[in-house]
Protein backbone atom coordinates (compact mmCIF):
# COMPACT_ATOMS: atom_id res chain seq x y z
CA UNK A 1 0.00 0.00 0.00
CA UNK A 2 1.16 3.66 -1.02
CA UNK A 3 1.71 5.99 1.58
CA UNK A 4 -0.72 8.13 0.53
CA UNK A 5 -3.37 5.59 1.52
CA UNK A 6 -2.32 5.09 5.11
CA UNK A 7 -3.01 7.91 6.23
CA UNK A 8 -1.39 11.69 7.65
CA UNK A 9 -0.27 9.98 10.67
CA UNK A 10 1.77 7.46 9.21
CA UNK A 11 2.91 9.86 6.24
CA UNK A 12 3.99 12.26 8.61
CA UNK A 13 5.54 9.87 10.89
CA UNK A 14 7.69 8.28 7.73
CA UNK A 15 8.83 11.87 7.31
CA UNK A 16 10.20 12.18 10.48
CA UNK A 17 11.80 8.99 10.47
CA UNK A 18 13.48 10.12 7.48
CA UNK A 19 12.39 6.67 5.48
CA UNK A 20 10.67 9.85 2.70
CA UNK A 21 11.56 13.31 2.04
CA UNK A 22 8.59 16.14 1.24
CA UNK A 23 10.44 16.45 -2.10
CA UNK A 24 10.36 12.70 -3.24
CA UNK A 25 6.26 12.68 -2.25
CA UNK A 26 6.28 15.46 -4.15
CA UNK A 27 7.57 13.67 -7.47
CA UNK A 28 5.94 10.18 -6.35
CA UNK A 29 2.37 12.06 -6.46
CA UNK A 30 2.91 13.49 -9.79
CA UNK A 31 3.97 10.44 -11.32
CA UNK A 32 0.43 8.88 -10.09
CA UNK A 33 -1.27 11.83 -10.96
CA UNK A 34 0.35 11.33 -14.59
CA UNK A 35 -1.96 12.76 -17.33
CA UNK A 36 -5.21 12.70 -14.53
CA UNK A 37 -6.72 10.29 -16.27
CA UNK A 38 -9.83 10.66 -13.89
CA UNK A 39 -10.06 14.35 -14.87
CA UNK A 40 -9.30 15.12 -11.19
CA UNK A 41 -6.77 18.36 -11.11
CA UNK A 42 -6.92 21.68 -13.07
CA UNK A 43 -3.54 22.93 -12.30
CA UNK A 44 -0.05 21.75 -11.45
CA UNK A 45 3.06 23.31 -11.06
CA UNK A 46 6.08 21.09 -10.06
CA UNK A 47 8.32 23.90 -9.15
CA UNK A 48 5.77 25.73 -6.88
CA UNK A 49 5.13 22.36 -5.33
CA UNK A 50 8.75 21.74 -4.94
CA UNK A 51 9.63 25.12 -3.32
CA UNK A 52 7.03 24.17 -1.11
CA UNK A 53 8.59 20.60 -0.39
CA UNK A 54 12.26 21.78 0.40
CA UNK A 55 10.82 24.39 2.40
CA UNK A 56 9.02 22.05 4.68
CA UNK A 57 12.00 19.56 4.62
CA UNK A 58 13.68 22.39 6.17
CA UNK A 59 12.04 22.72 8.67
CA UNK A 60 11.58 18.74 9.42
CA UNK A 61 15.66 18.64 9.75
CA UNK A 62 15.15 21.50 12.30
CA UNK A 63 12.99 19.14 14.50
CA UNK A 64 9.71 20.61 13.91
CA UNK A 65 7.00 18.50 14.82
CA UNK A 66 4.22 20.12 13.31
CA UNK A 67 1.37 17.24 12.71
CA UNK A 68 1.10 18.05 9.04
CA UNK A 69 4.55 19.59 7.74
CA UNK A 70 5.54 18.05 5.12
CA UNK A 71 1.98 16.36 4.13
CA UNK A 72 0.80 16.91 0.23
CA UNK A 73 -2.74 18.14 -0.63
CA UNK A 74 -4.94 19.49 -3.55
CA UNK A 75 -6.72 22.23 -3.05
CA UNK A 76 -10.43 22.70 -4.92
CA UNK A 77 -10.52 25.56 -7.28
CA UNK A 78 -12.54 28.07 -5.63
CA UNK A 79 -9.93 28.54 -3.50
CA UNK A 80 -7.70 31.32 -4.55
CA UNK A 81 -4.08 30.71 -4.44
CA UNK A 82 -1.15 33.15 -5.79
CA UNK A 83 1.40 30.00 -7.04
CA UNK A 84 -1.66 28.54 -8.99
CA UNK A 85 -4.31 30.29 -11.05
CA UNK A 86 -8.16 29.74 -9.74
CA UNK A 87 -10.82 29.30 -12.45
CA UNK A 88 -13.89 28.01 -10.06
CA UNK A 89 -13.95 25.28 -13.06
CA UNK A 90 -15.40 28.35 -15.28
CA UNK A 91 -14.30 29.88 -18.41
CA UNK A 92 -14.97 33.38 -17.09
CA UNK A 93 -12.08 33.11 -14.65
CA UNK A 94 -9.70 31.38 -17.16
CA UNK A 95 -5.77 31.94 -16.23
CA UNK A 96 -7.22 34.15 -13.16
CA UNK A 97 -4.23 34.67 -10.62
CA UNK A 98 -4.96 35.56 -7.49
CA UNK A 99 -3.07 38.54 -5.79
CA UNK A 100 -3.51 36.73 -2.26
CA UNK A 101 -3.92 33.20 -0.81
CA UNK A 102 -7.14 32.46 0.63
CA UNK A 103 -7.23 31.92 4.26
CA UNK A 104 -7.74 28.19 4.04
CA UNK A 105 -4.67 28.36 2.29
CA UNK A 106 -2.92 30.34 4.16
CA UNK A 107 -3.59 28.10 7.03
CA UNK A 108 -2.62 24.80 5.81
CA UNK A 109 0.22 26.31 3.82
CA UNK A 110 1.42 27.37 7.71
CA UNK A 111 1.01 24.48 9.13
CA UNK A 112 3.70 22.68 6.21
CA UNK A 113 1.11 21.13 4.17
CA UNK A 114 2.30 21.29 0.28
CA UNK A 115 0.02 22.04 -1.99
CA UNK A 116 0.10 20.02 -4.97
CA UNK A 117 -2.01 21.79 -7.28
CA UNK A 118 -5.95 22.46 -7.87
CA UNK A 119 -8.39 20.20 -8.07
CA UNK A 120 -11.28 20.10 -10.52
CA UNK A 121 -15.20 20.97 -8.96
CA UNK A 122 -18.26 22.30 -11.09
CA UNK A 123 -18.08 25.30 -12.35
CA UNK A 124 -18.53 27.51 -9.53
CA UNK A 125 -19.39 24.63 -7.26
CA UNK A 126 -22.71 24.41 -8.86
CA UNK A 127 -23.52 20.74 -9.55
CA UNK A 128 -24.02 17.00 -7.76
CA UNK A 129 -21.65 15.45 -10.46
CA UNK A 130 -18.60 17.09 -11.14
CA UNK A 131 -19.55 17.09 -14.74
CA UNK A 132 -20.46 20.48 -15.28
CA UNK A 133 -16.64 21.54 -15.41
CA UNK A 134 -16.06 23.70 -18.52
CA UNK A 135 -12.76 22.25 -18.85
CA UNK A 136 -12.93 18.53 -18.69
CA UNK A 137 -15.59 15.79 -16.63
CA UNK A 138 -14.08 14.34 -13.20
CA UNK A 139 -14.55 10.18 -13.07
CA UNK A 140 -14.99 7.68 -9.87
CA UNK A 141 -11.64 6.26 -9.51
CA UNK A 142 -14.31 3.25 -8.46
CA UNK A 143 -15.37 2.97 -12.01
CA UNK A 144 -14.01 5.73 -14.28
CA UNK A 145 -17.46 5.50 -16.25
CA UNK A 146 -19.06 7.00 -12.96
CA UNK A 147 -19.15 10.44 -11.50
CA UNK A 148 -17.07 11.01 -8.47
CA UNK A 149 -19.87 13.50 -7.31
CA UNK A 150 -19.42 17.13 -6.93
CA UNK A 151 -19.45 19.97 -6.86
CA UNK A 152 -16.31 19.06 -4.76
CA UNK A 153 -15.33 15.58 -7.07
CA UNK A 154 -11.79 16.13 -8.06
CA UNK A 155 -10.99 16.55 -4.61
CA UNK A 156 -12.43 13.32 -3.76
CA UNK A 157 -11.66 11.39 -6.45
CA UNK A 158 -7.28 12.30 -6.09
CA UNK A 159 -8.21 11.23 -2.64
CA UNK A 160 -9.89 8.09 -3.48
CA UNK A 161 -7.43 7.30 -6.02
CA UNK A 162 -4.30 7.63 -4.02
CA UNK A 163 -2.97 10.28 -5.78
CA UNK A 164 -2.74 12.56 -2.57
CA UNK A 165 -3.24 11.83 1.16
CA UNK A 166 -6.37 14.29 1.89
CA UNK A 167 -7.64 17.70 -0.44
CA UNK A 168 -9.94 20.74 0.66
CA UNK A 169 -13.47 20.85 0.09
CA UNK A 170 -16.58 23.20 0.35
CA UNK A 171 -20.04 22.30 1.16
CA UNK A 172 -23.10 24.54 -0.05
CA UNK A 173 -25.78 22.10 0.10
CA UNK A 174 -23.76 18.67 0.61
CA UNK A 175 -20.59 19.04 -1.84
CA UNK A 176 -17.30 17.56 0.51
CA UNK A 177 -20.60 14.88 2.15
CA UNK A 178 -21.54 13.56 -1.32
CA UNK A 179 -18.45 12.78 -3.25
CA UNK A 180 -16.91 11.68 -0.57
CA UNK A 181 -19.81 9.15 -0.13
CA UNK A 182 -19.72 8.56 -3.40
CA UNK A 183 -15.82 7.86 -4.19
CA UNK A 184 -15.69 6.03 -0.78
CA UNK A 185 -13.46 8.59 1.50
CA UNK A 186 -14.33 10.69 4.37
CA UNK A 187 -15.62 14.28 4.36
CA UNK A 188 -16.58 17.11 6.95
CA UNK A 189 -18.72 19.91 6.58
CA UNK A 190 -18.34 21.76 9.63
CA UNK A 191 -20.85 24.12 11.49
CA UNK A 192 -21.30 27.39 9.47
CA UNK A 193 -18.86 30.09 9.69
CA UNK A 194 -16.48 27.59 12.10
CA UNK A 195 -13.87 27.92 9.09
CA UNK A 196 -13.21 31.37 7.25
CA UNK A 197 -14.58 32.10 3.49
CA UNK A 198 -12.33 34.68 2.84
CA UNK A 199 -10.80 34.27 -0.46
CA UNK A 200 -12.81 31.25 -0.95
CA UNK A 201 -15.46 32.06 -4.87
CA UNK A 202 -18.74 32.51 -3.52
CA UNK A 203 -21.40 30.19 -4.68
CA UNK A 204 -24.16 30.96 -1.95
CA UNK A 205 -22.49 33.03 0.88
CA UNK A 206 -24.97 31.94 3.83
CA UNK A 207 -24.44 27.92 2.86
CA UNK A 208 -20.78 28.03 1.80
CA UNK A 209 -18.60 26.17 4.04
CA UNK A 210 -15.14 24.79 3.28
CA UNK A 211 -13.66 20.87 4.46
CA UNK A 212 -11.53 18.61 4.79
CA UNK A 213 -11.53 15.30 2.70
CA UNK A 214 -9.29 12.35 3.51
CA UNK A 215 -9.45 8.58 4.47
CA UNK A 216 -10.04 8.91 7.79
CA UNK A 217 -11.75 11.03 10.55
CA UNK A 218 -8.72 10.93 12.45
CA UNK A 219 -7.40 12.66 8.59
CA UNK A 220 -9.72 15.19 8.86
CA UNK A 221 -9.89 16.13 12.35
CA UNK A 222 -5.97 17.10 11.66
CA UNK A 223 -6.92 19.32 8.96
CA UNK A 224 -9.44 20.96 10.69
CA UNK A 225 -7.41 21.73 13.55
CA UNK A 226 -5.37 23.65 11.38
CA UNK A 227 -8.53 25.01 8.77
CA UNK A 228 -10.77 26.21 11.77
CA UNK A 229 -10.42 29.50 13.87
CA UNK A 230 -11.92 33.16 13.85
CA UNK A 231 -10.98 35.33 10.91
CA UNK A 232 -11.78 38.69 11.27
CA UNK A 233 -11.48 39.33 7.11
CA UNK A 234 -14.48 37.61 6.98
CA UNK A 235 -17.58 38.71 8.09
CA UNK A 236 -19.52 35.43 8.34
CA UNK A 237 -16.74 34.01 10.35
CA UNK A 238 -17.13 33.04 14.15
CA UNK A 239 -15.15 34.10 17.40
CA UNK A 240 -15.07 30.73 18.90
CA UNK A 241 -12.30 29.25 21.12
CA UNK A 242 -9.54 27.62 19.72
CA UNK A 243 -10.08 24.01 20.51
CA UNK A 244 -8.45 20.24 19.44
CA UNK A 245 -10.92 18.44 17.82
CA UNK A 246 -9.09 15.23 18.60
CA UNK A 247 -9.74 15.48 21.98
CA UNK A 248 -12.57 13.02 22.59
CA UNK A 249 -10.72 10.01 20.26
CA UNK A 250 -10.98 7.34 22.63
CA UNK A 251 -12.88 9.17 25.69
CA UNK A 252 -16.06 8.92 26.34
CA UNK A 253 -19.05 10.75 24.44
CA UNK A 254 -21.56 10.87 27.39
CA UNK A 255 -20.82 13.64 29.58
CA UNK A 256 -20.03 11.95 33.09
CA UNK A 257 -19.63 8.69 31.96
CA UNK A 258 -16.26 6.46 31.78
CA UNK A 259 -14.89 5.41 28.63
CA UNK A 260 -15.74 1.61 27.86
CA UNK A 261 -13.23 0.38 25.57
CA UNK A 262 -15.55 -2.52 24.69
CA UNK A 263 -18.71 -0.35 24.03
CA UNK A 264 -16.98 2.89 23.23
CA UNK A 265 -20.26 4.30 22.06
CA UNK A 266 -22.02 3.35 25.13
CA UNK A 267 -24.87 5.32 26.07
CA UNK A 268 -24.96 7.52 22.88
CA UNK A 269 -28.86 8.23 21.58
CA UNK A 270 -28.28 8.23 17.48
CA UNK A 271 -31.62 9.52 16.19
CA UNK A 272 -32.68 7.34 13.01
CA UNK A 273 -34.87 9.72 10.78
CA UNK A 274 -38.05 8.01 8.97
CA UNK A 275 -37.46 10.48 6.02
CA UNK A 276 -34.07 9.30 5.48
CA UNK A 277 -35.45 5.65 4.89
CA UNK A 278 -38.65 6.16 2.81
CA UNK A 279 -39.37 5.43 -0.70
CA UNK A 280 -36.37 6.90 -3.05
CA UNK A 281 -34.10 5.12 -1.02
CA UNK A 282 -31.80 2.55 -3.28
CA UNK A 283 -32.19 -0.76 -1.45
CA UNK A 284 -28.42 -0.74 -2.42
CA UNK A 285 -27.73 1.89 0.06
CA UNK A 286 -29.96 0.86 2.65
CA UNK A 287 -28.72 -2.18 2.94
CA UNK A 288 -24.83 -0.99 3.91
CA UNK A 289 -26.45 1.60 6.06
CA UNK A 290 -28.81 -0.67 8.42
CA UNK A 291 -25.23 -2.47 9.08
CA UNK A 292 -23.59 0.22 9.86
CA UNK A 293 -26.60 1.42 12.16
CA UNK A 294 -26.22 -2.32 13.38
CA UNK A 295 -22.54 -1.93 14.22
CA UNK A 296 -23.23 1.50 15.92
CA UNK A 297 -25.68 -0.20 18.29
CA UNK A 298 -23.12 -3.17 18.98
CA UNK A 299 -20.73 -0.63 19.90
CA UNK A 300 -23.37 0.73 22.54
CA UNK A 301 -25.01 3.37 20.65
CA UNK A 302 -29.02 3.12 21.12
CA UNK A 303 -30.94 4.17 17.79
CA UNK A 304 -33.67 6.21 18.47
CA UNK A 305 -36.54 6.45 15.61
CA UNK A 306 -37.11 10.21 15.05
CA UNK A 307 -38.69 12.57 12.28
CA UNK A 308 -37.02 15.62 10.22
CA UNK A 309 -40.73 16.00 9.06
CA UNK A 310 -39.77 18.97 6.39
CA UNK A 311 -36.88 17.51 4.84
CA UNK A 312 -38.75 17.15 1.27
CA UNK A 313 -39.12 21.11 1.91
CA UNK A 314 -35.13 21.18 1.91
CA UNK A 315 -35.05 21.05 -2.54
CA UNK A 316 -36.99 23.56 -2.96
CA UNK A 317 -35.81 25.56 -0.24
CA UNK A 318 -32.65 25.12 -0.97
CA UNK A 319 -33.06 25.87 -4.88
CA UNK A 320 -34.42 28.97 -4.19
CA UNK A 321 -32.17 30.47 -1.75
CA UNK A 322 -29.15 29.38 -2.96
CA UNK A 323 -29.41 30.21 -6.77
CA UNK A 324 -30.59 33.94 -5.62
CA UNK A 325 -27.39 34.32 -3.50
CA UNK A 326 -25.52 33.13 -6.25
CA UNK A 327 -27.34 35.25 -8.81
CA UNK A 328 -26.03 38.19 -6.49
CA UNK A 329 -22.75 36.80 -6.32
CA UNK A 330 -21.81 36.51 -9.85
CA UNK A 331 -23.31 39.37 -10.41
CA UNK A 332 -19.36 41.21 -10.60
CA UNK A 333 -18.65 38.90 -13.54
CA UNK A 334 -19.62 41.73 -16.19
CA UNK A 335 -16.89 41.79 -18.63
CA UNK A 336 -15.35 44.97 -16.88
CA UNK A 337 -13.96 44.11 -13.56
CA UNK A 338 -12.61 41.10 -14.37
CA UNK A 339 -13.57 37.74 -15.87
CA UNK A 340 -13.91 36.94 -19.40
CA UNK A 341 -14.33 40.30 -21.54
CA UNK A 342 -16.01 39.41 -24.67
CA UNK A 343 -13.69 40.67 -27.78
CA UNK A 344 -15.37 44.00 -29.29
CA UNK A 345 -18.35 44.53 -28.30
CA UNK A 346 -20.78 47.07 -29.95
CA UNK A 347 -21.40 48.76 -26.64
CA UNK A 348 -22.29 48.38 -23.25
CA UNK A 349 -25.24 46.57 -23.10
CA UNK A 350 -23.36 43.68 -25.85
CA UNK A 351 -20.43 43.82 -23.29
CA UNK A 352 -22.32 42.71 -20.43
CA UNK A 353 -24.48 40.33 -22.56
CA UNK A 354 -21.75 38.17 -24.21
CA UNK A 355 -19.24 38.56 -21.87
CA UNK A 356 -21.91 36.54 -19.53
CA UNK A 357 -22.99 34.21 -22.09
CA UNK A 358 -19.68 33.24 -23.30
CA UNK A 359 -18.04 32.83 -19.98
CA UNK A 360 -20.97 30.98 -18.07
CA UNK A 361 -22.03 27.53 -18.48
CA UNK A 362 -25.60 26.18 -18.83
CA UNK A 363 -25.78 25.30 -15.27
CA UNK A 364 -24.77 28.21 -14.33
CA UNK A 365 -27.05 30.76 -16.48
CA UNK A 366 -29.79 27.78 -14.82
CA UNK A 367 -29.29 29.07 -11.60
CA UNK A 368 -28.71 32.86 -12.18
CA UNK A 369 -31.69 32.87 -14.22
CA UNK A 370 -33.94 31.18 -11.51
CA UNK A 371 -31.64 33.18 -8.45
CA UNK A 372 -32.91 36.58 -10.66
CA UNK A 373 -36.52 35.29 -11.12
CA UNK A 374 -37.04 34.79 -7.32
CA UNK A 375 -35.59 37.93 -6.36
CA UNK A 376 -37.64 40.39 -8.91
CA UNK A 377 -40.23 42.63 -7.56
CA UNK A 378 -43.46 40.51 -7.28
CA UNK A 379 -42.34 37.58 -6.57
CA UNK A 380 -39.02 38.28 -3.83
CA UNK A 381 -42.35 37.33 -0.95
CA UNK A 382 -43.94 34.96 -2.40
CA UNK A 383 -40.43 32.88 -3.10
CA UNK A 384 -37.46 33.74 -1.28
CA UNK A 385 -39.11 35.10 1.58
CA UNK A 386 -40.94 32.00 1.68
CA UNK A 387 -37.47 30.25 1.46
CA UNK A 388 -35.97 31.76 4.20
CA UNK A 389 -38.93 30.72 6.58
CA UNK A 390 -39.18 26.93 5.66
CA UNK A 391 -35.21 26.90 6.37
CA UNK A 392 -36.00 28.24 10.02
CA UNK A 393 -38.45 25.79 10.06
CA UNK A 394 -36.11 22.93 8.56
CA UNK A 395 -33.64 24.38 11.48
CA UNK A 396 -36.09 24.08 14.07
CA UNK A 397 -36.95 20.11 12.68
CA UNK A 398 -33.50 19.27 13.90
CA UNK A 399 -33.41 21.17 17.20
CA UNK A 400 -36.07 19.57 18.22
CA UNK A 401 -34.48 15.81 17.52
CA UNK A 402 -31.47 16.72 19.37
CA UNK A 403 -33.46 17.35 22.50
CA UNK A 404 -33.36 13.71 22.95
CA UNK A 405 -30.65 12.64 20.86
CA UNK A 406 -26.84 12.89 20.30
CA UNK A 407 -26.19 12.68 16.49
CA UNK A 408 -28.54 12.22 13.37
CA UNK A 409 -27.73 8.89 11.18
CA UNK A 410 -28.61 8.12 7.76
CA UNK A 411 -27.69 7.59 4.03
CA UNK A 412 -25.92 10.43 2.30
CA UNK A 413 -27.54 9.88 -1.02
CA UNK A 414 -29.97 7.94 -2.30
CA UNK A 415 -27.81 5.94 -4.93
CA UNK A 416 -24.65 5.49 -5.70
CA UNK A 417 -22.38 6.64 -8.35
CA UNK A 418 -24.19 7.10 -10.85
CA UNK A 419 -23.38 6.81 -14.91
CA UNK A 420 -21.82 9.50 -16.49
CA UNK A 421 -23.84 9.16 -19.58
CA UNK A 422 -26.72 9.40 -17.30
CA UNK A 423 -28.96 11.52 -15.20
CA UNK A 424 -26.44 14.38 -14.76
CA UNK A 425 -26.58 14.89 -18.39
CA UNK A 426 -30.04 14.84 -19.14
CA UNK A 427 -32.36 15.93 -16.42
CA UNK A 428 -30.83 19.09 -13.85
CA UNK A 429 -33.65 18.00 -11.85
CA UNK A 430 -32.71 14.14 -11.26
CA UNK A 431 -29.50 15.67 -10.21
CA UNK A 432 -30.66 18.25 -7.53
CA UNK A 433 -32.48 15.25 -5.83
CA UNK A 434 -29.49 13.73 -5.42
CA UNK A 435 -29.37 16.41 -2.15
CA UNK A 436 -32.17 15.34 -0.55
CA UNK A 437 -30.38 13.96 2.41
CA UNK A 438 -27.33 16.75 2.94
CA UNK A 439 -29.66 19.74 1.97
CA UNK A 440 -31.15 19.74 5.89
CA UNK A 441 -27.83 20.41 7.49
CA UNK A 442 -26.64 22.61 5.00
CA UNK A 443 -29.90 24.72 5.50
CA UNK A 444 -29.67 24.69 9.56
CA UNK A 445 -26.09 25.21 9.41
CA UNK A 446 -25.03 22.03 10.99
CA UNK A 447 -21.45 20.14 11.36
CA UNK A 448 -22.07 16.66 9.26
CA UNK A 449 -20.08 14.44 7.75
CA UNK A 450 -19.97 11.06 5.18
CA UNK A 451 -18.08 8.33 6.72
CA UNK A 452 -17.58 5.07 4.48
CA UNK A 453 -19.91 2.34 5.75
CA UNK A 454 -20.29 -0.07 2.83
CA UNK A 455 -20.65 -1.17 -0.84
CA UNK A 456 -23.47 -1.45 -3.54
CA UNK A 457 -22.27 -4.87 -6.03
CA UNK A 458 -23.88 -3.23 -9.05
CA UNK A 459 -22.60 -5.48 -12.51
CA UNK A 460 -19.37 -6.29 -11.09
CA UNK A 461 -18.68 -3.39 -9.72
CA UNK A 462 -18.19 -2.31 -5.77
CA UNK A 463 -19.53 1.05 -5.34
CA UNK A 464 -19.03 2.92 -1.94
CA UNK A 465 -22.00 3.80 0.39
CA UNK A 466 -21.05 6.84 2.75
CA UNK A 467 -22.73 7.37 6.43
CA UNK A 468 -23.96 10.39 7.21
CA UNK A 469 -23.47 11.82 10.94
CA UNK A 470 -25.29 15.05 11.56
CA UNK A 471 -24.36 16.67 15.04
CA UNK A 472 -25.99 19.48 16.54
CA UNK A 473 -23.68 23.13 16.43
CA UNK A 474 -19.78 23.76 17.27
CA UNK A 475 -20.06 19.25 17.83
CA UNK A 476 -17.35 18.50 15.63
CA UNK A 477 -15.42 17.23 17.89
CA UNK A 478 -17.20 14.76 19.40
CA UNK A 479 -18.92 14.00 15.54
CA UNK A 480 -15.23 13.63 14.64
CA UNK A 481 -14.94 11.18 17.34
CA UNK A 482 -18.10 9.15 16.63
CA UNK A 483 -16.42 8.53 13.25
CA UNK A 484 -13.29 7.76 14.72
CA UNK A 485 -14.84 4.82 16.65
CA UNK A 486 -16.77 3.54 13.68
CA UNK A 487 -13.70 3.51 11.73
CA UNK A 488 -11.77 1.79 14.45
CA UNK A 489 -14.72 -1.00 14.11
CA UNK A 490 -15.08 -1.21 10.29
CA UNK A 491 -12.29 -1.19 7.76
CA UNK A 492 -14.80 0.05 5.01
CA UNK A 493 -12.14 3.40 4.73
CA UNK A 494 -9.28 1.08 4.24
CA UNK A 495 -10.79 -0.06 1.01
CA UNK A 496 -8.64 0.92 -2.00
CA UNK A 497 -10.39 2.25 -5.06
CA UNK A 498 -9.17 0.16 -8.31
CA UNK A 499 -8.92 2.78 -10.82
CA UNK A 500 -4.98 2.55 -11.00
CA UNK A 501 -5.74 -0.96 -12.70
CA UNK A 502 -9.22 -0.04 -14.70
CA UNK A 503 -7.97 3.06 -15.95
CA UNK A 504 -5.99 2.48 -18.80
CA UNK A 505 -8.29 1.98 -22.02
CA UNK A 506 -10.88 4.00 -20.39
CA UNK A 507 -11.97 7.06 -22.83
CA UNK A 508 -11.55 10.32 -21.47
Amino acid sequence: MGLMRQGIRTLRNALARREVSATELVETAFKEIGDDPLGAVLAMDREASLEQARAAQLRIDQGDASPLLGVPILHKDVFVTRAWPTTAGSRMLEGYRSPFDAEVVRRLDQAGMVCLGKANCDEFAMGSANQHSAYKPSRNPWSPTRVPGGSSGGSAAAVAAGWVVAATGTDTGGSVRQPASLCGITGLKPTYGRISRWGMVAYASSLDQAGPMAGSADDCAMMLNAMAGFDQKDATSLDRPEEDFTRYFGASLVPAQKHDEALPLKGLRVGRPKEFFAEGLSPGVAQPIDSALKTLEAMGAVVVDCSLPRTALSIPAYYVIAPAEASSNLARYDGIRYGHRAQQPRDLLDLYERSRSEGFGPEVKRRILVGAFVLSHGYFDAYYLQAQRVRRLIAMDFDSVFESCDFIVGPVSPTVAWPIEGRSQMDPLAEYLADIYTLGASLAGLPAMSVPCGFQIEDSLRLPVGLQIIAPRFEEARLLAMAHAFQQQTDWHKQQAPAQTEKRGVAI
